[in-house]
């Protein structure tokens, strides 16, 4: 069966060979709360669909509209038989309760590396951001190398914000995108930290210019969100 959870996803759990992230379009907050409640109803009725699912995330964006949705599965394989099988009755479901959900995007990635302070332990994530980062085309290479020079400047960083917990870096499977789920201890901290002194988090630092001048990049993408459901097999 399925459960619910309220523990955050480890992201650095390496049995998830792909992780998915999406998003969803739905309008509003009350629609928002609509929408999770349903997705739990739905799933939590059936049994869970697959050995393959770790688990099964919903978060709900700050922008009051719309909803990130983060699984963690073996591999792909076990996201299309899912797919194939029992995906389109649970969509349904969905969609009888909250009519007129746009889904925007999915995004398949790869697990690359993650970096984080050494007093982490034990401190509770109370705001997720998502920076989405686009390259002008696909090149593993210039992925793990720009998120090699991400890390390299927050190791570098003099007085690193008391609030970020956690970056967690994800390469896109076409070879354009990485996405960095960080954790942080409030949507102000990574508020202020943006304030910080500088372009972007961070002080004003070599390390950091390099990183937002790397040939090829295309687009960065900020969105925070708040921890809504967690479903788990039971």
């Amino acid at each position: 069966m399925t459960r619910r959870t309220t523990a955050h996803p480890d992201l650095t759990d390496s049995r998830a060979k792909a992780p998915f992230f999406s998003t969803w379009r739905v309008g509003t907050p009350l629609r928002q709360r609509q929408t999770v409640e349903a997705i739990a109803e739905t799933w939590e009725r059936r049994p869970w669909p697959a050995d393959g699912l770790l688990g099964y995330y919903v978060y709900t964006g700050h922008d009051t509209s719309t909803l990130l949705h983060h699984s963690r599965w073996a591999d792909e394989q076990a996201y299309e038989a899912y797919v194939k099988t029992q995906r389109q009755e649970r969509v349904d479901e969905i969609d009888t309760t909250v009519p007129g959900i746009e889904r925007l995007w999915l995004g398949r990635y790869r697990y690359y590396r993650s970096h984080a302070p050494a007093d982490r332990a034990g401190r509770v994530p109370g705001c997720i951001v998502i920076v989405d980062i686009e390259f002008d085309g696909p090149d593993p290479e210039r992925q793990r190398a720009w998120v090699d020079a991400v890390v390299e400047a927050l190791e570098s960083e003099p007085t690193p914000h008391p609030g970020g917990i956690s970056a967690h870096f994800h390469l896109g499977t076409d070879g354009n995108r990485v996405l960095n789920y960080a954790e942080w201890e409030s949507a102000q901290a990574h508020l202020d930290a943006l304030a910080a002194p500088g372009d972007g988090i961070g002080s004003a630092m070599p390390q950091w210019e390099r990183v937002q001048t790397w040939p090829g990049l295309k687009s960065t993408t900020v969105s925070r969100y708040d921890y809504a459901l967690g479903l788990l097999p039971d």
